[in-house]
């Protein structure tokens, strides 16, 4: 029997697994498929040391009923999904109301902070040092008001919780990015981020160092999970495994997990689409840059620049709708020479949520030796590592380094 088996292996689970088997337990790390390859491969490969404050939901009047009307490309949803989703979308809209999500944002930038501090050692680790960029990104804006509302919002942070930036104005934003082809009101540089050329390498980079250090792999469906004697049973690809605890952190798959083990946790999921497209050498994208106003992030990586959209409220297993990504890549080919599109298909993922937008670490409320680690909603990259330590620290009994109390399961009624 193993110390601990880890069903994911996403950028969570794999740094779950690592920060244990640093510990010397005897960890086996479960997935369906390769490290980094579940919903961990399709975001814009940012570190953001800066998002002090999770994404809230549109609560000023015109931006809900633009949303409604899925006007824009920023937020998109499936009608027939509203029925099953209107419980916790309400419950995010109630938790987003300016006091309560303030209150959130000082909570959720505990783990922010440690975000840099936490991936620097697993980078050193796993020798992934070729694919992290230390430079920021470019939060750009097409209207001086919006570029003005940002720059006091970065002030603000700047003051609360030490996030390093730069205000630039729509000339300057043009002499570092000068194959823009539309003007634009200016930027914030966010100096205090890493940016990460291929976020699903660097995440097999991690599973390779667990691994290097002794750590166990299995491939396959995981399914029948369910307690045995002192510890817990679990078939991977029609194998069984035992452990003396289980870790689940499967991302957007926990619900189902913990749903058969008798949990109702208030989960959700928000969908994202990315394409990758190639470039001219001579008229190169330099910087992560995002135009928010619309709803999209362009990225220079390995495989050519890729396009990532916002969010769509759809079931998880419905098929793909990639109006939105349509919609950006109409707006960004104006903005910018993209090339031809690369990949055969448009990539849909699904970014675990949770209603009060703060993740789930630490102990199962109704299980001995049930551990959770999902929920990250948009920041599953950033936070990884710092979930990591985190709850190595609680499973091995160290005094944790950051309050685990906000992030626990039994803040709902589970």
């Amino acid at each position: 029997m193993r110390d601990v088996l880890v069903i994911g292996a996403g950028i969570v689970g794999v740094s779950v697994a690592l920060h244990l088997r640093r510990r010397g337990l005897d960890v086996l790390l479960a997935d369906r498929g390769r490290p980094g390859h579940g919903t961990s491969f399709g975001n814009s490969g940012i570190i953001q040391r800066e998002a002090v404050a999770p994404y809230a939901f549109p609560r000023a009047p015109l931006d809900l009923l633009a949303a409604l009307a899925r006007r824009g490309v920023d937020i998109s949803y499936h009608p027939s999904a509203l029925p099953a989703t209107a419980g916790a979308l309400l419950r995010y809209w109630w938790h987003s109301a300016p006091a309560r999500h303030r209150r959130i944002t000082a909570v959720y930038a505990t783990l922010i902070a440690q975000s840099l501090a936490e991936h620097a050692p697993l980078v050193e680790l796993a020798g992934a040092g070729d694919l992290v960029r230390k430079a920021g990104w470019l939060d750009a804006y097409r209207t001086p008001r919006r570029l003005a509302e940002a720059a006091a919002r970065a002030e603000a942070n700047a003051r609360s919780y030490g996030v390093l930036s730069e205000a630039i104005d729509g000339a300057e934003l043009a002499r570092r990015e000068p194959h823009l082809m539309e003007p634009m009101a200016g930027a914030i540089h966010w100096s205090d981020t890493w940016t990460i050329r291929d976020p699903a390498a660097l995440v097999e980079a991690y599973a390779g160092a667990f691994e290097g250090l002794g750590g166990a792999r299995a491939t396959g469906e995981a399914t029948g999970l369910a307690p045995r004697g002192a510890g817990w049973r679990l078939a991977v690809d029609g194998r069984e495994e035992s452990a003396e605890a289980v870790v689940v952190a499967a991302g957007p798959w926990s619900d189902g997990i913990t749903r058969g083990l008798g949990y109702r946790l208030p989960l959700f999921v928000k969908r994202g689409y990315h394409m990758h497209y190639g470039t001219d050498p001579d008229r190169p994208l330099g910087n992560w840059l995002a135009d928010l106003e619309t709803g999209y992030l362009m990225a220079p990586m390995r495989a050519g620049i890729r396009l990532t959209t916002g969010a769509e409220l759809a079931r998880q297993t419905a098929p793909a709708t990639p109006r939105q990504l349509a919609g950006a890549e109409k707006v960004a080919r104006r903005l910018f020479p993209l090339g031809l599109r690369l990949d055969p298909a448009p990539w849909l993922g699904s970014r675990p949520c949770t209603v009060d937008m703060l993740p789930v670490i630490g102990p199962a409320p109704k299980h001995d030796k049930l551990w959770f680690a999902f929920g990250h909603g948009h920041q599953g990259l950033t936070l990884g590592p710092a979930t990591g330590r985190l709850l190595a620290e609680l499973m091995t009994g160290e005094k944790p380094y950051v309050d685990p109390a906000p992030f626990a399961a039994t803040r709902f009624r589970a």
